[in-house]
């Protein structure tokens, strides 16, 4: 019996779009998968010891314990539901003594400056002994690594000389490869992170380590990185030329708004302007498996009650849009900011949790509910309610279907 008519659509259909099938596949293989922290800290490097994350934590614990112990007033503050303050605030204390600090960034860039070659010299070799020994004793942070400087002409060799320094270190202290994290500043350009790809392939190469276990973060902080004076959009092509090793793209609210004239007393990361860069981030990291990660407050929560208070204000606001709408992770650059950090996006979780639970049920039962899910509306549900479990906010027997 022949081909029939559907079979031979079919297979030019099939040779048509062959290597679009490919393409699709290789550029969108899915969300990421595993643990997604909900915030990064930034210690400058020569602030950075055994005890940073603890300290952090100690500091974060007597911000809430003298600053929000008032439920009411809190929940205010926090646009927290009243009835939520008690339970989320007992596990963020919790969370504050047992893991405050989710993950960490050495920084040799902004936070730390510039300093004389010898000096970040020592400061790379030191720090990265320390993380080094704190990932083989299994006393690091899920997630850590280091933000060196950017590879813009003028600080590329300072760049290359810290990564290097600091590796070794890494590797010597019985350090991970594998889980260290790059985070490369001010990156504008594709051919940027082309070089970026080429310096990681050949520090691999000079350390002994396997191809392609060095991985890295861009922080997109210039205006050519979110839309090229060709008219695309930068970040996509970026993820392109990162061959695989790019975790996750991060938001760099100051420099960005900066480059774009905005007022310092207007940039922060829900103006429009970071508006627009986010959105054009998260379109072009969704289902490529690459994380995206949103900016800092630079209100710290420092000076009298009311001063705290305030900060904590405006960073919950900052951390409740970007739940919202979508994006789980932000800077934190002051310990007293945990507080304000987690019992929000511990809130964000529980508030929803009961809800998704419910929805997930109906839908796996195929059962009539007043909301008609879809299978990607499942697959949004179940990473709504993992992401939940892994910072902490939910346990999972709350979360069982």
């Amino acid at each position: 019996m022949g081909e029939t008519r559907r079979e031979a659509l079919l297979r030019e259909l099939d040779a048509r779009l062959a290597a679009t099938d490919v393409v699709l596949a290789d550029r969108y293989p899915g969300p990421a998968t595993g643990r997604h922290p909900v915030h990064t800290v930034y210690v400058p490097a020569d602030r950075y010891d055994t005890s940073a994350a603890a300290t952090w934590g100690e500091a974060g614990a007597a911000a809430l314990a003298e600053h929000g112990g008032d439920d009411a007033e809190l929940a205010a503050v926090l646009g927290v539901p009243p009835e939520l303050v008690d339970p989320v605030r007992a596990r963020v204390v919790a969370k504050l003594h047992r893991e405050p600090v989710e993950d960490l960034r050495v920084d040799f860039e902004d936070g730390y400056g510039r300093r004389a070659d010898a000096e970040e010299d020592a400061a790379a070799t030191a720090a990265g002994a320390v993380l080094g020994a704190a990932r083989a004793a299994r006393e690091a942070p899920p997630f850590a690594g280091l933000r060196c400087k950017s590879l813009e002409a003028d600080t590329r060799a300072r760049a290359v000389r810290t990564l290097d320094l600091f590796l070794e270190s890494y590797l010597a202290a019985g350090g991970d490869p594998g889980a260290l994290i790059v985070t490369c500043p001010k990156v504008s350009a594709p051919e940027q992170v082309s070089a970026l790809v080429a310096l990681c392939s050949g520090l691999e190469a000079a350390h002994g380590i396997a191809a392609g276990a060095l991985r890295f973060e861009l922080q997109i902080e210039t205006p050519p990185a979110v839309l090229g004076a060709d008219g695309t959009a930068t970040v996509a092509r970026m993820l392109d030329a990162a061959d695989h090793r790019c975790l996750a793209l991060v938001y760099g609210t100051y420099d960005y708004s900066a480059a774009l004239g905005v007022a310092p007393a207007e940039q922060r990361s829900d103006h429009p302007v970071a508006e627009y860069a986010k959105a054009v981030m998260q379109v072009a990291t969704a289902n490529t498996g690459v994380r995206m990660s949103d900016g800092s407050s630079n209100i710290l929560p420092v000076g009298d009650h009311e001063a705290v208070l305030h900060a904590w204000r405006v960073q919950a606001r900052l951390v409740w849009r970007a739940l919202r709408g979508g994006v789980y992770q932000g800077w934190d650059m002051h310990p007293a900011q945990l507080p304000a950090r987690f019992l929000v996006t511990y809130a964000f979780f529980r508030e929803g949790a009961p809800a998704a639970v419910a929805r997930l049920r109906a839908y796996r039962a195929k059962a009539d509910s007043g909301v008609m899910d879809e299978p990607a509306t499942e697959r949004a549900l179940v990473a709504y309610l993992a992401r939940g479990v892994g910072c902490g906010a939910l346990d999972p027997d709350e979360v069982e279907i």
